[in-house]
């Protein structure tokens, strides 16, 4: 992948090969999926946990009666940037080499909210609960998941530089 580039008009573009937009697919439509399966339930997955956290750690009644008042809705808009993900890397995903891949602006705030909720079950999975965390060491898959997971950060840090130009 080639870093995001500001296109003049608020819009940025990326170079992606076919591997990366279904890597970015493949991982959005995951998150997409504990999503759903969580909807309207209580929380179990600790990386479910990360991306609806509770507002009220220390009151389980006052956290239990917020998150009855949000959840929905912050499950659904987090399913709703995912699938624009998803969505805006579906041709790149399919084409038989690099394509460049346009980001609007209202993508592009899709694009960093799903990112960072991609990353946050990474970053679960992986054991990383702080800055500095470097994960498992000793699990290939793990080393795996963690050098996506860096990848990841590279795809969402070179968003916000193009942002920045």
């Amino acid at each position: 992948m080639r870093a995001f580039e500001p296109d003049g008009d608020g819009s940025v573009h990326a170079v992606l090969e076919p591997v990366e937009a279904a890597l970015l697919a493949q991982l959005a439509g995951q998150v997409a999926g504990l999503l759903a399966e969580q909807r309207g339930g209580a929380a179990a997955d600790l990386a479910i946990l990360r991306l609806l956290p509770d507002a009220y750690p220390d009151d389980s009644e006052a956290s239990a009666e917020f998150r009855r008042f949000t959840a929905d809705e912050l499950t659904e808009k987090k399913l709703r940037n995912a699938r624009i993900l998803i969505s805006d890397c579906a041709g790149a995903a399919d084409a038989d080499g690099p394509s460049t891949v346009h980001l609007d602006t209202a993508s592009i705030g899709a694009w960093l909210r799903s990112l960072t909720d991609v990353r946050l079950v990474l970053a679960t999975r992986l054991g990383i609960t702080e800055d500095g965390d470097l994960g498992p060491d000793d699990d290939e898959e793990a080393l795996m998941l963690s050098d996506v997971y860096d990848w990841l950060g590279f795809v969402q840090d070179s968003l916000v530089n193009a942002l920045e130009d």
